[in-house]
């Protein structure tokens, strides 16, 4: 299992940063491969001051070793060693009209001292985050997760739809970081669904995501946008930076394993703005934003 979506994520990385190398035609992904001295490393791809992307990063890994202590208590277990794979990748566009994207599909086991295998799941998900909400792309994005879920299961996406707008949520702002998209966590073999329906249900889901974004950079790449406008991104990218460097599970999970910073991190947008107090007018787009972040709504 571990070998086959390996497999599948280092071809899903290729396939989806040559289609933003396309769509941009500027910029190209720089390349970095590394090692984590405990074992494992990866291939970490960032694409900077594009035509369309000001910054991005699309990287896959593959850890394994012994289970750090920290993370032993968060899965209350002893002596475990673990192997985590999985691709991450986060949009930051230049033109505010278009949305950031984050996505992640993962895979993990873990071993008693035997080598024997305990437990494994997957995990992922993938969502949007506007600064100026157009809701038919808002839908699109929505629809197109919807039909990858009901291939394996109709009540999917009402189940993972309904735990992204939980987990992608600033408690200390009540507010969504966006407007959702997917996220499951934890995805183990029952009774009545292997672990291969997980692999099968996690890369539909992943080879859905280029359908379910590069529309949206299509239909607003050339749209027009002022100083005020761009100020209310970078106000925005703050609310994005403060979800992840003070809830993301993915953060915290890498900065215990000893990940690589510089990976880690690579989803932080590279111009941003925390403004005292700020508030958007009454009646303005960037207020309607906010009302939709504050109740969530159903996309489709």
């Amino acid at each position: 299992m571990k070998d086959n979506f390996f497999k599948y994520i280092h071809e899903l990385q290729d396939t989806i940063t040559s289609r933003f190398e396309k769509i941009d035609g500027k910029a190209k992904f720089q390349e970095d491969i590394w090692k984590r001295p405990e074992g494992g490393g990866g291939r970490t791809r960032i694409i900077e001051n594009g035509n369309i992307i000001e910054k991005g990063g699309v990287n896959i890994s593959g850890v394994h070793g012994k289970l750090p202590e920290s993370m032993q208590n968060y899965f209350g277990v002893k002596d475990a060693d673990f192997f985590a794979c999985g691709l991450s990748l986060v949009i930051h566009p230049k033109n505010p009209m278009i949305p950031t994207v984050h996505a992640n599909w993962r895979y993990f086991e873990m071993y008693n001292k035997k080598g024997e295998i305990v437990d494994q799941w997957f995990g992922g998900g993938q969502d949007l985050t506007p600064y100026y909400l157009f809701d038919e792309d808002a839908k699109h994005f929505h629809k197109t997760c919807k039909k990858a879920c009901d291939l394996h299961n109709d009540q999917f996406y009402k189940k993972y739809k309904m735990r992204c707008d939980e987990y992608f949520y600033n408690t200390h702002r009540n507010e969504a970081r966006g407007v959702g998209g997917l996220f499951f966590d934890y995805c183990k073999a029952t009774s009545d669904i292997s672990m291969q329906d997980w692999y099968n249900f996690v890369t539909e889901v992943g080879n859905s995501f280029l359908n379910a974004y590069i529309p949206i950079i299509e239909k607003r790449k050339e749209l027009s946008y002022t100083e005020s406008q761009r100020k209310w991104q970078e106000i925005r990218r703050g609310r994005y930076v403060e979800f992840n460097l003070v809830h993301d599970k993915g953060t915290l999970f890498g900065l215990k394993t000893n990940g690589r910073i510089e990976s880690i991190l690579m989803s932080l947008p590279p111009h941003v703005q925390w403004v005292y107090d700020h508030k958007p007018k009454h009646g303005s787009e960037e207020e309607r934003l906010i009302k939709v972040l504050q109740n969530p709504i159903d996309w489709v």
